[in-house]
């Protein structure tokens, strides 16, 4: 192969380094992206407007009575969709959310491995009651307003009431479940 050969070739190469670099340079003036002024993504949660200062709805049955037929299994089960935010098992990790295990009875926006609660939950005060849990499962946003907790709630009585007593089955010393006064 002669030198003029071995020149083509090496233009060639040379040529097409140089078209995609004034192609990369061209694309990032066009399409330059926006960067948001908060990173991450906004989590809608639907807001009930009827509601006087933000305080959560009366559940239909008092959580006394519905703890008395409450599922551990059921409750493990329905707490798997909190399980992308939180942990379950004791000195686990805390995620979005803190671990969970032992909450109930612990003051609220308190402990759990340096977890950096919400200005709104560490203002609220008090202990994780059975009844305040039942509250904030309900509507979170509507108990504790200004919560970081993304979650709409749990609707269901049964559900939430399973949810709780999973949650209380959760620790060295589990509270005892309320028994119903009526």
């Amino acid at each position: 192969m002669d030198s003029f050969e071995l020149n083509k070739i090496m233009g060639a190469v040379l040529g097409t380094c140089l078209f995609l670099l004034v192609t990369s340079f061209t694309a990032q003036a066009l399409f330059s992206p926006k960067m948001p002024e908060k990173p991450g993504f906004e989590i809608a949660v639907k807001q009930d407007a009827g509601k006087e200062g933000g305080a959560a709805a009366a559940p239909s049955e008092p959580i006394e009575k519905l703890l008395q037929t409450a599922s551990v299994e059921k409750g493990s089960a329905a707490a798997k969709k909190c399980g992308a935010c939180h942990t379950f098992e004791k000195g686990g990790p805390n995620r979005v959310g803190p671990n969970l295990y032992g909450v109930v009875g612990e003051p609220k926006g308190q402990g759990h491995g340096g977890f950096n609660f919400s200005a709104a939950m560490k203002g609220k005060g008090g202990n994780w009651t059975f009844d305040d849990l039942n509250k904030f499962l309900t509507n979170p946003k509507g108990f504790i307003p200004g919560t970081a907790m993304g979650f709409a709630g749990i609707a269901k009585d049964s559900e939430r009431a399973d949810v709780i007593a999973y949650l209380n089955s959760l620790s060295e010393h589990p509270q005892p479940l309320p028994t119903a006064s009526k």
